[in-house]
């Protein structure tokens, strides 16, 4: 169902918790059982939120935040990276579609991560396009690798995600703006893959 008032950053942060505390209950949004729901949304478009997510199959942020056609503005690619196509999507729901939040979600054992860690450790080699697509994950990935112990693929993607938080924040003037005014808020966030739950990443 579309969302017609306008929400303040603080608003869509705590739907956006508020709608991950109904996933882990397994709470389904009544719109999604409806039949004909889609034409609610049918003439246009009004998200809350936008996010920039892994495109990993276990991570649909719809899904895990319980949300309705129409409430979010999604962007996936693997490795979650702020790449032009990414920057400009979420650039136009700031300036066209008027969302008062952007995400920047991570996950635990993410492939892309993983890979960018190889790459770092073994020099290993990706076919295709893949070595491109990783590329902004290497500093992450390398920060990670610094510090031994612990669990290097969830640091990398920690990192990875404030580092895709600040590009958008220092490199979208569309963006940075909106912070600036007021009206938009950029937040990171890891999804745990065996708890469900998205959590806030500094």
């Amino acid at each position: 169902m579309p969302t017609l008032a306008r929400l303040t950053p603080r608003e869509a942060r705590a739907r956006l918790a508020e709608g991950n505390r109904r996933f882990l209950a397994g709470d389904v949004p009544p719109v999604l059982t409806q039949p004909g729901s889609h034409r609610l949304v049918a003439g246009a478009q009004h998200p809350y939120a936008a996010l920039l997510c892994c495109a990993d199959s276990r991570v649909s942020p719809e899904i895990l935040f319980s949300a309705g056609l129409g409430d979010l503005f999604v962007v996936r690619n693997a490795g979650n990276t702020a790449d032009a196509a990414a920057t400009g999507s979420l650039e136009y729901a700031v300036a066209e579609l008027g969302v008062a939040l952007i995400g920047v979600m991570g996950h635990e054992r993410c492939g892309a991560v993983e890979a960018a860690i190889a790459v770092v450790e073994e020099d290993a080699r990706l076919p295709g396009a893949m070595e491109a697509m990783i590329a902004p994950i290497l500093p992450s990935a390398i920060a990670a690798c610094r510090h031994r112990g612990g669990d290097k693929v969830r640091a990398a993607a920690e990192e990875n995600v404030r580092r895709m938080v600040q590009h958008l924040l220092t490199r979208s003037r569309i963006i940075a703006e909106a912070v600036e005014a007021g009206r938009l808020a950029v937040v990171g966030g890891l999804y745990d893959l065996d708890e469900g739950r998205v959590r806030l990443v500094d």
